[in-house]
């Protein structure tokens, strides 16, 4: 992804003369230039390039100086604003009036000139305005020649630029549905009025036929093609076939390798485009649909009759192929658009790989003990939750990955040799359950390791209310081979298995593991690598979605400062008045 939108800083001064602007100048300034370079030396694109930041061409001590900053932002692709002050200035005359983007404010904790009375009177101002605003502020009064940037504060003008970028990275993007409604899935009926109004991005449309017609017309790089068989057939191990004697089909196997790796270039293509494409005489099929996500509906129409999609989303879904690591690309099973959201939302926060997965089963301890004499222990002993999609999820979420010790998703810049290969050891392809996919193809599997933090959440749409998203971290887990295996094969063994286990904090749906797939509102999930929920919880504020389940310590989440008003007790009802009031970012 190319779409580079840049930080723009904002160093708000008191404007009066003779004294008293001059004597803050330097102090004001060099505010700006450290949050630019935490923000150059802390953060990336997806791309692994370090994020951008502008700071305006001077002080801000009234609306002349913000009209000339906005203007510079303008022409500079600014998709955010951080204002930074360390002392009193004239609050409606100096704040960013773009209501389409999000905006921060870090008022110095300071008693010479405090830039908390600025803030305090600046958020009034946004919050009169209707333009929703954060508020950064120290806990401990520094000295006026204090340069460090507190710890609380520095978590706070990461958490805000992270969630602002993601903000700005979304718009004027695309979802390309590749096909419609699978199996009747609601997540699958793509609604332009969420992605437009609340995620500032278009959707784009193809019929999975157009699949087939590339593949007939060759509608692909050919020695692109023949590279990528041939690392597929080199690294991916084929599993064994589970489907009853009379349903194998070896003769075909061969066939469907060549058939999915194609699947897996026009897939690729027809998001982001291939100027080699135009070389080949297929200019219109070179541009691409400018797809940042998309998703695969496959079932039943395509896999009726053709390979499945199985190979294809885990591939792109990856963070490696034939032409080495980079970043992935955001892939969704059976086109659910909402989940493709989520794990967009997920991505964009960490710029690493996520997992679509099946929200399949709740096992209780009673339950897998009675069904394979094993009794949950630890972690585990209050349940787990069955994260196995049906047949396809990034081979990064082995966590075959490791970093200092630890099994891991990395960023796709960091990965080595060993870990793509530790990725591709864990992992088999088996030939897929002809029940459910006639057309064959071969689905991914692996068993994800343990003791890893992740984040589950997803977007769900009510009619009404409109969306609202569910946030789960917690862990995964490990069971036994044998135990693992019988569970498996209740289902399907041939699908990649993740043992999640949310943290749970005795109130609402995080009083037990079965209450919190019991409340979850779909099938389906995008889990992540860390614990990322605040960051989500702030993300959702800015896009105006209400977080309707979530298990991050209230200490932690951070959304713009005029959601107090709508509360302070009960901070779930308020975050569902503020969204409410405010409507979708781009309405």
């Amino acid at each position: 992804m190319t779409n580079h939108p840049k930080i723009g800083i904002r160093p708000i001064i008191d404007g009066r003369r003779r004294g008293v602007r001059e004597s803050l100048e330097d102090q004001t300034m060099n505010m700006a230039k450290r949050v630019k370079e935490l923000y150059e030396s802390e953060l990336r694109y997806p791309d692994g390039s370090p994020v951008e930041v502008v700071i305006a061409d001077s002080t801000i001590g009234g609306v002349a100086e913000a009209q000339a900053t906005a203007a510079k932002f303008r022409t500079e692709n600014v998709g955010l604003t951080l204002s930074v002050t360390p002392c009193w200035c004239y609050g409606t005359e100096t704040v960013d009036m773009d209501r389409n983007m999000p905006h921060a404010i870090w008022g110095f904790n300071g008693s010479e000139r405090p830039g908390a009375v600025y803030l305090a009177a600046a958020l009034a101002g946004h919050a009169q305005l209707g333009i929703p605003a954060f508020g950064i502020y120290g806990e401990d009064v520094q000295d006026a020649d204090d340069e460090t940037i507190p710890d609380a504060v520095r978590a706070r003008l990461l958490d805000y630029a992270s969630a602002g970028l993601a903000v700005a990275q979304l718009r004027g993007q695309s979802y390309l549905a590749m096909g419609g409604v699978s199996m009747g899935i609601a997540g699958s009926v793509v609604k332009d009025e969420f992605w437009s109004k609340y995620l500032g991005m278009r959707n784009e449309y193809i019929d999975m036929s157009e699949f087939d017609r590339r593949v007939r017309e060759n509608i692909f790089d050919p020695e692109e093609y023949d590279k990528a068989y041939a690392w597929i057939r080199a690294n991916f191990k084929q599993g064994e076939d589970f489907n009853e004697a009379d349903q194998q089909m070896p003769e075909s196997y061969e066939a469907w390798w060549e058939y999915c790796t194609k699947m897996t270039l026009i897939a690729r293509d027809l998001m982001v485009g291939n100027p080699r494409l135009a070389e080949l005489g297929f200019g219109e099929e070179a541009l691409g649909h400018g797809a940042i996500a998309a998703g695969f509906q496959g079932q039943r129409q395509w896999t009726d009759g053709m390979p499945n999609g199985d190979v294809m989303e885990t591939v792109l879904n990856t963070q490696f192929d034939w032409n080495g690591t980079r970043a992935p690309y955001i892939m969704a099973t059976e086109n659910d658009a909402l989940n493709g959201a989520s794990m967009l939302f997920n991505y964009l926060l960490t710029n690493q790989a996520q997992l679509f997965s099946d929200v399949r089963t709740y096992w209780s301890a009673d339950s897998v003990e009675r069904v394979t004499g094993h009794k949950l222990e630890g972690r585990a002993a209050g349940g787990i939750i069955d994260l196995r999609n049906s047949g396809s999820t990034t081979l990064d979420g082995t966590f075959a990955a490791v970093k200092d010790g630890e099994n891991v998703i990395k960023n796709w810049w960091e990965l080595t040799d060993d870990d793509t290969s530790a990725m591709l050891e864990a992992t088999e392809f088996h030939p897929a359950n002809v029940g459910y996919f006639r057309g064959g193809g071969f689905s991914t599997h692996f068993r994800s390791a343990g003791e890893v933090p992740v984040t589950m959440t997803r977007i769900n749409l009510v009619d009404g209310l409109g969306p609202v998203i569910q946030i789960a971290e917690g862990y995964t887990v490990e069971l036994p081979d044998e135990v693992a295996t019988t569970i498996e094969v209740r289902t399907d063994r041939a699908w990649p298995t993740t043992w999640f286990v949310p943290n749970l904090t005795g109130e609402g749906a995080f009083t037990s593991v079965y209450e919190v797939m019991n409340q979850w509102g779909a099938n389906h999930g995008a889990i992540a690598y860390g614990h990322i929920g605040a960051k989500l919880i702030t993300l959702a504020s800015m896009l105006r979605i209400p977080v309707n389940m979530h298990n991050v310590s209230t200490e932690q989440i951070f959304r713009p400062k005029v959601w107090s008003a709508f509360g302070t007790q009960d901070l779930e009802g308020a975050d569902f008045r503020a969204c409410a009031t405010y409507g979708p970012l781009y309405a």
